[in-house]
């Protein structure tokens, strides 16, 4: 026997879990169906997500006013899914950028100060190399380096929480939950028919929000135009003395003179094996991951070994006190996209949608874009206010 919806959200993810509560807000017979975080990587044979983690760069401040409109329509959210759900998961650090100094509109600092002005984003502070030095001891930057600090409604937020904030709000709001991975996917009848965990579901309309995996086990009439590329990030391990030079820190996004220096970095976050991790990743990725056992193994290991070399290196030679900490790494992937935006929108059938297309930049607005994958099930469609047709499915 068939288990009845009105709505199904494939994909349990940031996206997937928020795109669940916003329709539980608004309606009755709400499925969100997607697998847990599995215990051991390495024996692991599903599906895995990059939400495993405990903090992702949160800010308004963008080169993109896409990205930086859904971001600010997320932050706006961070308390009151906190408040209803009971869960922390927003750590107001601030956010800082760092690199030289922009001067036309191919520098992403030049177009993030730009969108800034031209949305009133008047928190955010360009601070001088002597600004810099003064403000945030943590660092060393060469001295034609400038910055952009946002201090409020910025920092970090811890991915798995937020995950666990929205399922439960979801569920409180009537929603089923359902721990299961989803092979099989079709139109069938003026319905949609769903297969997870040896179980049969129904539903009038479907959002697959599987990320990475949107284009696995033929969930889709038409494969995505979209690559899944391979990150690594590394962690260094701080104890009581390195925490006080630390801890103050702002999450940190740092243009170099050279692109492959780029580098991201979160302030020090305690991880579940009791340990106070300071983390740091890049923009290098070598090949794209496209079958099953591809994935399996990626997420299975500890990344690149040469990109966990060259990242330490670019963080020691960037914040020299963190020399003589352990390091370790882990694998990551990200999701792209042609547009550079997310996909949110239908594929050839009216009853199946799809929303996925992080870019590397999507945790922090994950809350806005589940709320875009609900209006598409509820409303059939996006409006220009919420960027619809510059977000519309590409497939192969």
């Amino acid at each position: 026997m068939a288990r009845e919806f009105k709505y199904i959200v494939i994909g349990g993810g940031m996206m997937g879990a928020a795109a669940a509560r916003h329709l539980s807000q608004r309606e009755e017979a709400v499925a969100l169906i997607g697998p847990g975080e599995p215990s051991d990587y390495r024996t692991h044979h599903g599906v895995f997500a990059s939400h495993y983690d405990e903090a992702r760069i949160t800010r308004r401040f963008d080169g993109d006013l896409i990205w930086a409109t859904f971001a600010a329509r997320a932050i706006d959210r961070y308390r009151e899914i906190e408040e209803g759900s009971g869960i922390r998961f927003f750590s107001e650090a601030g956010c800082l950028f760092a690199g030289p100094e922009p001067r036309s509109d191919a520098d992403y600092l030049y177009r993030a100060a730009r969108i800034a002005e031209t949305t009133s984003l008047t928190t955010v502070e360009k601070l001088t190399a002597r600004d810099l030095t003064s403000r945030f001891p943590q660092f060393e930057f060469p001295g034609h380096v400038v910055g952009y600090h946002e201090p409020v409604q910025a920092g970090h937020i811890n991915p798995r929480a937020l995950v666990r904030a929205q399922i439960a709000l979801a569920k409180r709001g009537g929603a089923t939950h359902v721990e299961a991975t989803v092979n099989s996917v079709r139109e069938e009848g003026g319905r949609v028919r769903v297969e997870a965990g040896g179980e049969i579901f129904h539903a009038e309309r479907v959002l697959l929000a599987a990320g990475a995996f949107s284009n696995q086990n033929d969930l889709l009439p038409r494969t995505l135009e979209m690559r899944a590329a391979p990150r690594t990030v590394v962690f260094f391990e701080l104890h009581e003395a390195r925490l006080a030079t630390f801890a103050t820190m702002p999450s940190t996004i740092v243009f170099t003179d050279r692109e492959e220096d780029h580098v991201y970095i979160l302030p020090p976050v305690r991880y579940p094996d009791g340990k106070t991790y300071l983390k740091l990743g890049g923009d290098i990725e070598t090949g794209d991951l496209t079958r099953p056992d591809d994935f399996r193994a990626w997420f299975a290991s500890a990344g690149n070994p040469q990109e966990r070399r060259r990242l330490t290196e670019t963080a020691l030679q960037i914040m020299p006190g963190l020399e003589g900490c352990l390091t370790s790494s882990a694998a990551c992937v990200a999701t792209f996209t042609p547009t550079g935006r997310p996909y949110a929108g239908f594929t050839d059938s009216s009853r199946i949608a799809v929303l996925t297309g992080g870019n590397f930049v999507a945790a922090k607005s994950s809350d806005e874009l589940g709320r875009l994958g609900a209006v598409l099930l509820l409303e059939g469609g996006l409006g220009e206010d919420d960027f619809g047709s510059l977000m519309t499915p590409l497939f192969r």
